[in-house]
């Protein structure tokens, strides 16, 4: 098992990673911010879906999910259907100009990586990519599964407390 120091300094590292979404965010197009590019990537990677299911894998409350998905069906880059299974329920998919934005994006953003990895090995790009995956699965679902942080009086020598605050 890691040293305390090491977490700590994997919690810093981490808190940088804004850094690394901040420049991948700076090359979408100006039509297309982060929310709306992001609202591409799930329909891509999941198909078509509820607005109640891209609300819960974006993590964010339905009245956001509803202005992201907005944003993307008034530039024709998805369609929203009648569920069939509930009339009440709006179905989204992809249109082909969505999908040719998605592929613009994707294409966009491996360049940027390229270019910022280009002295890296592959077992170095490999490793990253494994080692990330293994991360996310450490942590699960964390948008079904909320974790209890223990009370300031519960918090021992030994047992730091954990809070929200990301560290510098």
């Amino acid at each position: 098992m890691a040293e305390q120091a090491q977490y700590e300094e994997l919690a810093r590292q981490l808190s940088a990673i804004g850094a690394v979404k901040r420049d991948l965010a700076r090359i979408l197009p100006p039509d297309c911010p982060a929310g709306s590019a992001t609202v591409l990537t799930l329909l891509g990677r999941y198909g078509e879906m509820r607005m109640s299911r891209l609300a819960e894998l974006l993590a964010v409350d339905m009245s956001v999910t509803s202005r992201h998905v907005a944003h993307v069906a008034d530039r024709g880059w998805i369609e929203r259907s009648a569920d069939p299974a509930d009339k009440r329920s709006r179905i989204l998919r992809l249109t082909p100009a969505g999908h040719a934005r998605l592929d613009e994006l994707s294409r966009r953003t491996s360049h940027l990586l390229a270019d910022r990895l280009s002295d890296w090995s592959d077992h170095e790009v490999g490793l990253l990519i494994h080692l990330m995956g293994r991360l996310r699965e450490s942590f699960g679902d964390c948008r079904a599964t909320p974790h209890r942080l223990p009370r300031a009086h519960e918090a021992t020598t030994d047992q730091p407390l954990i809070t929200t605050r990301t560290p510098a």
